[in-house]
């Protein structure tokens, strides 16, 4: 990477959520490198890994941080909900001796991310044609599940939202779903999307499955409910998946549907671009056009799959020249 210079200093950038911490040296959003990634789970706050980060070599002189984090930003306390970190924005900003440091959703920074990524990192799924200038649609499982809307500005700038979707009530749209959503009443009162839509989500489904076939549930992760469906066709697993993909498709067309987003939808998120080929094929497309009189009108919106290896990061650096 080049050094920075008067006119484009060098700045950090963000993207932290429940499971990865990355940060990385940008001058824009076509110039980011040196990317640092580690646990969330080994910090308990943000000023540790960025010390951590800016304690490298070269690294002196920058003065600007722009980090997308998995949570709702309103005010100077930060307390994560995947993650056990809490702390204050501008006691962090001080302690590193920093000018500014501006935190965002990270899933706001996914969204301003879209416009920046070349057509080789966003693959299509389905059909569709984005009609120019309306909303755009993101939600991606991880973690936890991340939603947010790309709204058209008229200075030819794209709005971000900050939305926190992902713990919208679940709705069940089948006899299996209504049953998995008395399942996860039982354990958490409020059921959200995010109870099913996450890697949490996907290891529930497992056990339920598992206690509904009278075995004794497995201590598996999402990866290696994953795993055993697309690698060794075990029937529960994929059962899993499929459950989760469907679950997904409603997730995505309600948003499509509230927001208005012909320009597409795209999923991100650490789960969905790990399901290759399956996904495409999984029954997330049938669930996705399943509404009814609006069957058509969602038929025409694209969805891509995001798979951009930091769009995180691309989001945060689109987020300095807004």
């Amino acid at each position: 990477m080049s050094i920075g210079t008067l006119e484009r200093p060098l700045k950090i950038v963000g993207d932290i959520g429940g499971t990865h911490i990355r940060f990385a040296l940008c001058r824009g959003v076509h110039d980011i490198g040196r990317v640092w990634v580690r646990r969330t789970t080994d910090y308990r706050n943000l000023e540790a890994p960025l010390r951590e980060y800016l304690s490298q070599e070269g690294m002196s002189g920058i003065k600007t941080a722009v980090i997308g984090m998995a949570n709702p930003i309103a005010g100077d306390q930060i307390r994560m909900t995947n993650a056990d970190w809490s702390f204050s924005i501008e006691a962090t900003r001080r302690a590193l001796g920093l000018e500014h440091l501006v935190l965002i959703n990270d899933f706001s920074a996914l969204a301003l991310s879209i416009p920046h990524l070349p057509a080789d990192e966003l693959e299509l799924i389905g059909t569709g044609q984005a009609v120019r200038n309306t909303p755009i649609g993101i939600l991606g499982p991880g973690t936890g599940l991340g939603v947010s809307g790309l709204i058209p500005g008229s200075d030819g700038k794209w709005i971000a939202l900050a939305s926190e979707g992902g713990h919208t009530s679940f709705s069940p749209c089948d006899e299996t779903e209504t049953w998995l959503w008395e399942e996860a009443r039982k354990v958490y009162g409020h059921v959200s999307m995010e109870r099913f839509l996450s890697g949490a989500g996907l290891q529930f489904i497992h056990r339920c499955l598992s206690r509904k076939a009278g075995l004794q549930p497995e201590m598996l992760s999402p990866a290696d409910i994953s795993g055993r469906a697309l690698n060794d066709g075990c029937p529960r697993c994929l059962r899993t998946l499929d459950i989760f993909s469907a679950i997904l498709g409603t997730a995505a067309a309600n948003l499509a549907l509230t927001l208005g987003a012909r320009g597409g939808i795209f999923l991100g998120g650490g789960i969905i671009p790990k399901l290759g080929d399956y996904f495409t094929r999984s029954p997330f497309h049938a669930r996705f056009h399943d509404k009814g009189r609006f069957g058509d009108y969602l038929a025409a919106i694209p969805v891509h799959v995001i798979r951009s290896p930091y769009p995180g990061l691309v989001g945060a650096a689109a987020h300095l020249i807004h």
